[in-house]
Formats: structure tokens, C-alpha cells, sequence
């Protein structure tokens, strides 16, 4: 069940105040009454409860004795939260009491039966189940609620919880680097206010999209069930976007069935794409494009899809338009796109500004590029102009290889640059108006043996989980680059590596190719980001993200690599880059989107 995110501000109450007035003083007045016990000596079921889930709370309709008074709690919804009553029994007299105000989730609820429910045998691999425990897991937590678009919860609120008897948060834990790579959250219901039916539901599955082992939502989800079946609970409740094919796929091969059960939430501005008319050819943009939108619509932003296919749209504000391709835009001129567009010229341009850059040549001249390979040892081939990581190949170290390479990059350009090979970290740097917004290393693709399966369908496996966690914006071809990279290291695509076994498969990390990429933008250190912020001023280009090559992102040593005027946004999720990125189109539009 993925959390809801959003803004609220309390409403007054509308018809019938007095009256209402009056039933939520005698709520309140019998909750603070000693609790009775019942003819068979257990404890009644608790009134009116709302379970604050540090995003918003969980408003348990079955608990509050009418429909008014579910208003009510939903009215008091906190800024920047989003409230979910669930379990309404009546959604359709629900939404007649506040029609302006509220609207039914396009949700599914689903249930598991913990009756018949089995556990399976298999074991994670590469990951463990356990408790969250420490400050930096909740840190860890909010970095992949932020990448999953799900609104951050205050580590302390985490903190707060870690012992709490009615609600439980588990995640999933990288073997070898300790990371915590998924997250889901369980409710207790007797626990929580002595559910008479001994339910449970799960509530923010969530599984970082660059982790590389399968099974992480499954592994999550067996674990939490397995957690209230040794518990007690009749069964597991969780509710699933109605189109989230992928998660539906997955809950009903673990037994989960349909029930019917519903959701109402408030209208505010972030809930908006769940109840207002869709705007059109919105599902058909890609992820850059798409979070530029989503906060477009969040602050008011009138939007026009011009070409979905392209990523085009045009936003419109206080009688100022802007015509966009995700994340550029008409504020950036002509001339900063053509530097951008040829490497060579964008070289020049940055050395000048005092940028540190690699010795270059063009790939015109046999005996000159030999010598070159010779003094370096190994290099790096790509075209002068492309993108997206087409016809780039890196650390090169023979004449066979770099002759193949050349010819290759020249299916994507005419003139081929050879670059000394800077051996280190691939780092991206995000430059709005002239300030760093993000930070991030980018990791080429990597598989990790199974003992079972080659390293072929290792790739094609991890290609698909890419491909699904970015919208297929991202997987890992295997062309001449893959082959070359598992040659240098003795190895082909029909080898099986060993259980645990990490294999490099390609060596550029140009996401569109399968690479990964990591957030550091709180540690990054200064001379980069002034290096950065001083490339993007010398190009003379409000939006660019700068490409280095470096020892660390928190050492000072790099050398410069390219600039791309169209960085990709949603890569950079926890940072507020589309957000920034609005600052600078709209700027009057800031306080109305936060």
C-alpha cells in the first residue's frame, strides 16, 4: 500500500456545525470514559480511532460511530500530510456529506487469509528481514519513500515508534553493504484499538529502484504476514492503485484476493491526479518529464502536452508561457545547447573557465592516436556529438580495441574524440540558476551470481527489473560494449558466476544503459560543486547537469567530462530538483507549491 502524500488545510466544518459540534463533544467525552469490560471479560473495541503515521494519519472508519464525525477527522487534516479513511462502510453517503471536499481513492483493497497463508521455503539472497532499529535506517527509509514520490516521515517520528506494540516497520538490508534497500510498514488492529476481527494491514511497500536482487517487495511482504501470523491476526489488508499492475501481479500470486473494501480521502493539491480530470497524453510522457508536471499541477500551473511522445509540453503562469522538453526549456539560449552539443567545444569552453579536463585528440590521425594510447595506457572513446551514453567506450588499452571503438562512435557521429581515461567515480551535478540542487554518483551495471543462472540471463534479468523501475527508461543492452567489458575480465555471457559473486557488465554508467545512480549530494565537497556551478556560468545555461570524473564526491580531485542541457530530474529524487527547477520558470508560483 503505497502512502499517500499531501497538503491539507482545515476546512470549516459547513451544514449542520451545531449538530455535529455537538456529537463530537459527546465522542469526546465518552473516550475519555473508563473502559468496561464486556460480558466475556475482553476489552471493547476503541472509539474514533486515527493512527498518526507520521505521512498522515490512518482514519479507521469501522471505529467512528458516523459519517459526520469521519468528516470531521478528515477535515482536520495537517499541512503537508495526507489522511486516508479506510474501511468506510458507506462511501457512497460518505461523499454526499462533502462532495466538494472529498473523493473516493481509485484504489483496491486486498486480503491475505493468515489462516491458510504458508510461508515459502526459499531465502532472500543477498539481503535480510529485520526490524528497523536506528536513526539511520528511518534516514535510509525517507531516502526511498522520496525516490518512490511518497512524502518523507520525520526520522524522529521513526525513532519514536521503533517500540510501539500496534505498528511495525521492517526493512531489507543489503549483505554486503549494509544499505537498506526496501521498507514496508504493518498495523496492528487489535493491538491498535481491540479490532474484534483481528486484522492487520500493510501499508508503504516501497523498494529503493537501484537495488539489484530480485524478490525485495515479495521477501517484505511474506515477512510482515508471516510477522501478525505468528501474532494471532485473521488476515492482511493492503490496498493497490487500480492500474499498478505490477504490485497486483505480485499480491495475487501470494494469495492475496479482492475484497470490498474502500478508501476516501480530501482534495488538496497533491492528491489532485487522483480525482481531477487527467490531463491529456499525461500517461504517455516519461519520467523527466512527468515530475516536471506533477509539481507544475501541484502549484497551479496551467499545463499543455504538446508532444508526449517527445517529452514537450508548455506551462503557463500569471500571463508568462514556457515551452518545455522536460527539463529544458526556452530560457536556455541556442548557443549554450550548441557548447553542450559538441564535447570538444564544450571542453574548451570550461578549461578556460579553469576547469580541470583530460587531454584530448581527435580520432583522425592512426599514428597520432597510437602514440596517444601509448602515453596514457588507457583512454576513453566517444562520439562528439550524441547522448544518453550511445557510442561511448571506456578504459581502453589496446589498438584493437580503440580501432573498433572509433568505428562504432562513428555510427552516432562523424568526428570521434579519444580522452585520457580518469580512473574513478562517475559523478552528476545538478546546476539550477546557478546553484547545486543535486548531487549523484552513477554506478555502472553490475549482476550478482546466483550459482544457478549465466550470466546472460543474470543481465536480462537485471535488465528487467531496470526497465520497471524507470518506466523503461533504463536497461542494459547487450551489444559490443557488454561483450568487451566480460572479455577483459576472462568471462562470457554462458558462464555461471558463483552465489554472492559481483560482475561488472558494461563500464559507462549512463543510466539509460542500466547503470545506477546514488545520491550525495550532502557530502560533496566544495571544490566540485564550485567547479560545477562555474562550468554551468561559462556555457552561460540556467539548467545542466555536470559530468565529472573523481576519486570521491567528497574529495576535491576531478576532471571534467561533459555538460548535458537536458539533465534527467527524476533521477535525483530526494532532491528538490523539480521544485528548483519551477523556482526558476515561476518564480511568483513558489509559495503557493511550498
Amino acid at each position: 500500500m503505497t502512502k499517500a502524500l499531501g497538503t491539507g488545510r482545515k476546512a470549516s466544518a459547513g451544514r449542520g456545525d451545531k449538530a455535529l459540534d455537538h456529537r463530537l463533544r459527546r465522542l469526546r467525552a465518552q473516550s475519555k470514559a473508563p473502559i468496561e469490560k464486556t460480558a466475556d471479560g475482553a476489552e471493547p473495541m476503541l472509539r474514533s480511532v486515527a493512527l498518526d503515521c507520521g505521512w498522515g494519519r490512518l482514519i479507521f472508519a469501522q471505529t467512528y460511530p458516523s459519517n459526520e464525525e469521519i468528516i470531521e477527522a478528515l477535515r482536520e487534516e495537517g499541512d503537508n500530510r495526507r489522511d486516508i479513511a479506510f474501511y468506510v462502510r458507506d462511501p457512497h453517503v460518505l461523499l454526499g456529506l462533502a462532495p466538494g471536499e472529498t473523493f473516493l481513492d481509485p484504489s483496491h483493497t486486498y486480503r491475505l487469509d493468515l489462516s491458510t497463508y504458508r510461508a515459502s521455503r526459499r531465502q532472500p539472497k543477498g539481503f535480510f528481514i529485520r526490524r528497523l532499529a536506528t536513526e539511520a535506517d528511518a534516514q535510509a527509509v525517507n531516502a526511498i519513500y522520496a525516490a518512490r514520490g511518497m512524502v518523507p516521515v520525520s526520522p524522529d517520528f521513526f525513532w519514536r515508534k521503533r517500540d510501539s506494540r500496534s505498528i511495525t516497520y521492517l526493512v531489507a538490508e543489503e549483505d554486503a553493504t549494509g544499505d537498506i534497500i526496501g521498507t514496508v510498514t504493518g498495523v496492528d488492529h487489535e493491538r491498535l484499538f481491540n479490532d474484534p476481527e483481528r486484522g492487520s494491514s500493510l501499508w508503504c511497500l516501497a523498494v529503493d529502484p537501484q537495488s539489484r536482487h530480485p524478490g525485495i517487495g515479495e521477501t517484505l511482504v511474506r515477512r510482515l504476514a508471516e510477522y501478525f501470523q505468528a501474532r494471532g491476526a485473521a488476515y492482511l489488508d493492503l490496498s493497490v492503485m487500480h492500474d499498478n499492475e505490477q504490485a497486483i501481479h505480485l499480491y495475487e500470486k501470494l494469495g492475496f484476493q479482492r475484497v470490498p473494501i474502500f478508501a476516501v480521502k480530501r482534495k488538496n493539491p497533491i492528491n489532485e491526479k487522483l480525482f481531477a480530470a487527467p490531463i491529456e497524453h499525461y500517461d504517455e510522457l516519461n519520467p523527466y518529464a512527468r515530475i516536471i508536471v506533477d509539481e507544475a499541477r501541484r502549484r497551479g500551473v496551467h499545463i499543455e502536452v504538446t508532444d508526449a511522445a517527445g517529452g514537450f509540453f508548455r506551462l503557463s503562469y500569471g500571463g508568462r508561457s514556457i515551452h518545455c522538453r522536460e527539463s529544458l526549456s526556452e530560457l536556455t539560449s541556442g548557443v549554450a545547447m550548441s557548447i553542450c552539443d559538441d564535447k570538444a567545444v564544450t571542453r574548451r569552453v570550461v578549461e578556460k573557465a579553469g576547469l580541470s579536463v583530460p587531454e584530448q585528440m581527435v580520432a583522425d590521425d592512426g599514428d597520432a592516436l597510437e602514440a596517444f594510447l601509448e602515453r596514457h595506457g588507457s583512454v576513453v572513446v566517444k562520439p562528439a556529438r550524441g547522448e544518453q551514453g550511445r557510442g561511448v567506450s571506456v578504459g581502453l588499452t589496446t589498438m584493437k580495441e580503440v580501432t573498433r571503438a572509433v568505428e562504432k562512435a562513428r555510427e552516432v557521429s562523424n568526428r570521434v574524440l579519444v580522452e585520457a581515461c580518469f580512473e574513478g567515480q562517475d559523478l552528476r551535478l545538478v546546476v539550477i540558476d546557478g546553484k547545486l540542487v543535486a548531487a549523484a554518483v552513477r554506478r555502472p551495471p553490475s549482476v550478482v551470481g546466483d550459482g544457478r543462472k549465466t550470466l546472460q540471463e543474470l543481465i536480462e534479468q537485471q535488465s528487467r527489473r531496470r526497465a520497471a523501475a524507470t518506466d523503461g527508461e533504463s536497461s542494459i543492452p547487450i551489444d559490443g560494449e557488454t561483450l568487451r567489458c566480460l572479455a577483459s575480465a576472462g568471462r562470457t555471457l554462458e558462464m555461471v558466476p558463483a552465489e554472492g559473486e559481483e560482475v561488472l557488465v558494461r563500464r559507462t554508467a549512463n543510466l539509460h544503459t542500466g547503470g545506477s545512480i546514488h545520491d550525495v549530494t550532502d557530502i560533496v565537497h566544495p571544490r566540485l560543486v564550485d567547479a560545477a556551478c562555474r562550468a554551468a556560468k561559462a556555457i552561460d545555461i540556467p539548467v545542466t547537469g555536470i559530468d565529472f570524473m573523481v576519486k570521491a564526491p567528497s574529495k576535491p580531485d576531478y576532471v571534467f567530462i561533459e555538460a548535458n542541457e537536458r539533465p534527467g530530474l527524476a533521477n535525483h529524487e530526494p532532491q528538490p530538483t523539480a521544485q528548483r527547477f519551477m523556482d526558476l520558470l515561476f518564480p511568483q508560483s513558489r509559495f503557493q507549491g511550498g
